[in-house]
């Protein structure tokens, strides 16, 4: 009897120190918008989807503004395959035709969005699903390739078809939700000049609409832990300049690039800080919000 106290003591002493450990991350942030970029493993495994809901609806009941912009990429390749339809890539990106952009807008726009906003509301939150063709939200510019052939010295353009970059956005719609106490969960679908839908890669759409609303921090949910050093050791409390050299240098590398460039971006357009975390660990997101040590890597302005 007296081992089981002994036990039930120190859990509680372990549950009181992590609750006054986040007290003063709570008191920061409360009140701020934080974008987080949803997708990987976390989006497929039960477990992780069910502990992302939880932590996003803990943000909102504690007084932070969570915006989800999630990915879908998996998703959208298993429908294809299952239509007989075989998807391209170049340099990871899909060449996405009419027919393929028709299954990218049911899979992002519709399956996988509002998959995530009932899974959301099924944890207690009050969420919203959008694409960024609702209320004119995100512009999209077409992607134009260009590509050296060992045949030639000039550069061959590539037409990927329907896939866009950000051109710009129009944040108030998710200001208005926001101001509603509702947690926005955007696909990353936009609309050109030319009044196509184009496909945008949400770690661009979740680096530009941390941006335009001016949040406190841009979360990456990766399928890594973070960016390493050479000895594979992870790396944390980086500035734009030590970034700028592990780029250089080779220790930054491959699919990373893409997901730090994005956050390097934002961070130079305002954001105070931008997180590339692990999103195959429970809970991943408090943790790396509001505890001491955090779990991935944290970049900063300075």
């Amino acid at each position: 009897m007296k081992k089981q106290e002994t036990i039930e003591s120190q859990s509680a002493r372990d549950i009181a120190h992590v609750l006054t450990e986040a007290l003063p991350y709570i008191r920061r942030f409360r009140g701020k918008t934080i974008v987080v970029k949803y997708g990987g493993n976390a989006m497929v495994d039960e477990q992780l989807k069910s502990s992302f809901a939880r932590d996003i609806v803990l943000l909102k009941l504690v007084g932070v503004n969570p915006v989800i912009v999630h990915g879908g990429g998996p998703q959208i390749g298993d429908l294809l395959k299952r239509l007989g339809k075989t998807s391209e890539f170049v340099q990871g990106m899909r060449v996405t035709d009419a027919e393929t952009m028709d299954v990218v807008e049911m899979v992002l726009g519709g399956l996988v969005n509002k998959e995530i906003v009932n899974l959301l509301n099924r944890h207690g939150g009050s969420a919203v699903g959008l694409s960024g063709k609702d209320g004119d939200l995100i512009h999209a510019r077409k992607i134009v390739m260009k590509q050296r052939t060992p045949e030639s010295e000039e550069q061959e353009i590539i037409d990927l078809g329907h896939v866009g970059e950000v051109a710009s956005i129009n944040a108030a719609v998710v200001d208005m939700l926001i101001k509603g106490d509702f947690i926005p969960v955007i696909a990353p679908i936009g609309v050109g000049q030319d009044g196509f839908s184009y496909n945008i890669n949400a770690d661009l759409v979740a680096g530009k609409m941390a941006e335009v609303m001016k949040a406190e921090k841009l979360i990456l949910l990766t399928n890594t832990t973070g960016i390493l050093d050479a000895q594979g050791e992870l790396l944390t409390g980086l500035s734009l300049a030590e970034v700028d050299a592990l780029i250089e240098d080779g220790t930054i590398s491959g699919g990373m690039i893409p997901k730090v460039d994005c956050a390097m971006d934002a961070l130079k357009a305002g954001v105070n800080s931008a997180h590339i975390i692990d999103g195959r660990i429970d809970h991943a997101v408090l943790l790396e919000l509001f505890t001491d040590r955090g779990i991935g890597t944290l970049l900063m302005r300075r």
